[in-house]
């Protein structure tokens, strides 16, 4: 998985919550993990709550799928004009209420042209 990968993380993630990555809520989830240092069953319930479903959905991909869609959060394989990168991420971080790094970087050089 290369620099140039919008999803590059996934495998990470993947494997670091066990909730499918980006095909589920675990990249989420994991984004809550580690800038709130929320233990996984608080981070689930942040998300959940966040995206206005039950915890059990998070980690189903049928449902997950839509909600991504219809948020535009990024999905394995989106169709045209879907949300990928880091237009994914100023997304997810706004629905999260968080800061990313990689997002406050590209906020701060498309500020300065």
């Amino acid at each position: 998985m290369g620099s140039g990968d919008p999803f590059g993380n996934e495998a990470v993630q993947e494997v670091a919550v066990g909730m499918g990555g980006i095909r589920t809520a675990g990249d989420l989830v994991l984004r809550m993990q580690l800038s709130r240092g929320m233990k996984i069953n608080e981070a689930k319930a942040y998300v959940a709550e966040k995206l206005g479903v039950s915890v059990r959905a998070l980690s189903d991909c049928t449902v997950m799928r839509e909600i991504r869609q219809d948020l535009d959060l990024g999905y394995p394989m989106p169709e045209a004009g879907a949300a990928k990168g880091i237009e994914a991420k100023i997304r997810i971080a706004d629905l999260l209420g968080i800061r990313i790094n990689s997002v406050e970087r590209f906020k701060s050089k498309t500020a300065l042209q």
